[in-house]
């Protein structure tokens, strides 16, 4: 499993009157060896396993190459890439009830691609959500997290 964390770091030309902590990784990013294809249906099936349906299947890759010889860019970013949506009705009730501006982390995503150089790699990623605020919305977004976390965990495996 990789996981990139980038930090900023001040040049300490102002001084800060608070404490900085490190941050969580933003983006969770797992790698699996095999197909995109085959990867993608699993991702698929851990959400479909947990009672929740696919609200939208958004072709990224194909976006990009179609978009990209209108712009004049011929590099290919992706062999394949799909973003995968769905939601929990009961987690999303939660984060909502816990702050109404939580809107925004719904629906949830989860990203299956592969990497022109990088035959063989499937990598499946997702944003991480509990990146603090209120305790009821930190509890609640932590359970979205764990969500997603499973349900990867589940279709890498």
């Amino acid at each position: 499993m990789k996981t990139t964390l980038v930090l900023l770091m001040l040049t300490g030309l102002i001084a800060l009157p608070f404490r900085i902590e490190a941050a969580a990784p933003v983006v969770v990013v797992q790698s699996a060896k095999g197909k995109f294809d085959e990867v993608r249906d699993r991702v698929v099936m851990a959400i479909e396993n947990r009672g929740m349906v696919l609200n939208y299947t958004a072709r990224v890759g194909n976006m990009l190459e179609r978009t990209g010889k209108d712009l004049g860019r011929t590099r290919q970013i992706y062999n394949q890439a799909d973003v995968l949506e769905f939601c929990s009705a009961r987690l999303s009730r939660d984060t909502m009830e816990a702050d109404a501006h939580n809107i925004v982390y719904c629906p949830y995503s989860i990203a299956v691609y592969t990497l022109p150089k990088e035959p063989g790699t499937v990598y499946v990623s997702h944003r991480r959500l509990a990146t603090g605020g209120a305790d009821r919305s930190a509890k609640a977004l932590g359970a979205v997290d764990k969500l997603l976390d499973d349900i990867v965990r589940e279709a890498l495996k």
